[in-house]
């Protein structure tokens, strides 16, 4: 029986090292169901992986594959390639400790698909927040689906309606409809969780994650909860935490070095010799290679070829 249960029990995701693998980029768009349909069915498994996994996950090819039983080791690592050429991650080599001279391996990952542009700005510490998000115009993107066939007496259905998208609920919000989860008697209507949106908001503000939110508002509840409401109420005025005070030393502290590698190589560069995160060699795989000669250039080199062919004939003799 209990071999059963352990079949269909998730593993947990392998970790890198500390300091190490997966790191999340910011500003990033929130998640919705459609977030990578304009990729290949195989780079949008391995995005929609990706973007699930927690901060320092690995993520490196051979982690991957093992755990997406559907790819090999290649097909991850080109799949990989190709969502960096859309924008979606870079390998980065980064500056950490006190003074500077410790290097990590990171891979940031991005839900919304950024320009090499957003990512130079991003490696040089300045994101700018008019910053375009623009979407690569990259050959990995999803070919046009074809209308599917349609027999010829087979009458015209009346066009369903397009269901209307589910509205955005902010961060705040979120944290106080999970708080249910945490703990029953602290479960909010969704009434109740716009109405408190706005003091929950200035929590997470303030740096308080969602998780230490929902552990601070349903520690020492007592035993029958009547109204959840305005007990949250209560909670969220009176266990406010105060605003950080910034020490003078981070405030002043420059930002991290950061230093591009090609996804596919690993080869380090600049940002501007590494379009779409990858080297030349790399984006070989990619159809990003050169065009080739045309016909009159073949021609003219035959000729040169010749020529330099009698010259060589006309010394000898």
């Amino acid at each position: 029986m209990a071999t059963a249960n352990l079949i269909g029990a998730p593993r947990p995701p392998a970790m890198a090292s500390p300091g190490y693998g997966k790191r999340s980029a910011p500003d990033q768009a929130p998640r919705r169901r459609d977030d990578f349909a304009h990729l290949p069915e195989r780079e949008a498994c391995i995005a929609s992986y990706i973007d699930r996994l927690p901060d320092g996950a690995a993520i490196d090819t051979k982690t991957l594959a093992a755990t997406l039983p559907a790819y090999g080791q290649q097909a991850v690592r080109s799949g990989l390639n190709a969502l960096s050429h859309a924008g979606h991650l870079r390998r980065v080599r980064e500056q950490v400790g006190e003074g500077r001279t410790q290097w990590v391996f990171r891979t940031y990952f991005s839900r919304t698909p950024r320009g090499d542009a957003w990512w130079a700005c991003f490696l040089a510490g300045d994101v700018p927040d008019d910053a375009p998000d623009d979407v690569v115009d990259s050959p990995v993107a999803a070919a046009p689906r074809l209308p599917a066939e349609v027999h010829p007496d087979e009458r015209p259905r009346p066009a369903r309606p397009v269901p209307t998208a589910r509205p955005l609920r902010s961060d705040a919000y979120e944290a106080l409809a999970t708080l249910g989860r945490t703990d029953a008697r602290l479960t909010l209507s969704a009434a109740e969780c716009a109405a408190l949106e706005g003091l929950a908001a200035p929590w997470l503000a303030r740096g308080v994650t969602p998780s230490d939110f929902a552990r601070i508002l349903t520690a020492g509840l007592p035993d029958v909860v009547h109204s959840p409401g305005a007990l949250t109420r209560k909670r969220l005025i009176d266990k406010l935490p105060p605003e950080p005070v910034p020490s003078p030393q981070a405030a002043g502290q420059a930002p991290p070095r950061r230093l591009m590698e090609c996804t596919g190589c690993r080869t380090p560069g600049r940002p501007e010799a590494l379009p779409g995160g990858l080297c030349r060699p790399c984006r070989g795989d990619l159809s990003d290679e050169l065009p080739g000669p045309t016909e009159a250039e073949i021609h003219s080199r035959v000729e040169r070829l010749r020529a330099s062919l009698r010259t060589r004939e006309r010394r000898r003799t």
